[in-house]
């Protein structure tokens, strides 16, 4: 029996791949205010702390500049309510994972930088057989991840404590989320950042399969 009541996922590079899907929605935004776009793989370094700061790192030095950024964040926006669905898919296992998660009575939740609005529908695709306890993207009135607010709220909310918790995510943002939460956390290595990035945040697990990640839980 796991000492964790709650396992809580980051939602990019963890449990969906939505690389693509960004990708395009931000370059759409780019070619509408004329900068340059990016190869899809150059997003795995812009991803992971929300939708401006995506942003802001896809424009480079024109981010600055209000009224261009204004254009981008509009057409992401935009783009991405449409198209947030097109590529993004579940990686293999997790629906396995979630599954057993589920059978053995531990609950799941997603903790996300992407905006409030995409997070449900995008979950609702992706993993339809599975219900998610809570699921919150970056809501207006609380502070983006790596700060611990959100995570400690969802916690408060279903009466657990941080030691019922465990955090899963595939960026150093993640690493200090749960740092920050007061939460152990396992790296995942199949998403965008990698092994060396979570290791080098002070991840002390880092796995590389779904399957990994429940023997994990049942060991401790």
């Amino acid at each position: 029996m796991s000492k964790y009541k709650i396992v809580v996922f980051d939602l990019d590079g963890t449990i969906v791949d939505s690389l693509v899907d960004l990708a395009q929605s931000t370059n759409k935004g780019l070619e509408k205010a004329g900068l340059p776009t990016h190869p899809v793989s150059a997003y795995r370094q812009f991803v992971g702390n929300g939708r401006d700061v995506l942003i802001q790192k896809a424009m480079g030095d024109k981010s600055n500049d209000e009224r261009l950024a204004k254009i981008v964040r509009e057409t992401f926006d935009r783009e991405y309510k449409i198209h947030c669905n097109d590529n993004t898919s579940g990686y293999d296992g997790c629906a396995e994972m979630l599954n057993s998660l589920a059978k053995q009575g531990v609950l799941t939740g997603v903790l996300s930088n992407k905006p409030d609005e995409f997070v449900g529908g995008i979950l609702k695709k992706v993993y339809p057989e599975h219900r998610f306890t809570e699921a919150w993207g970056k809501k207006p009135e609380l502070p983006r991840k790596p700060d611990g607010t959100a995570l400690k709220l969802m916690l408060e909310k279903l009466n657990l404590k941080a030691e019922d918790c465990l955090y899963i995510g595939d960026s150093d943002v993640d690493v200090f989320t749960a740092n920050n939460a007061g939460v152990d956390m396992v790296g995942v290595e199949w998403g965008f950042r990698g092994k060396e990035e979570l290791l080098s945040a002070g991840a002390k697990a880092v796995v590389k399969t779904p399957g990994e990640i429940l023997e994990y839980i049942y060991e401790h």
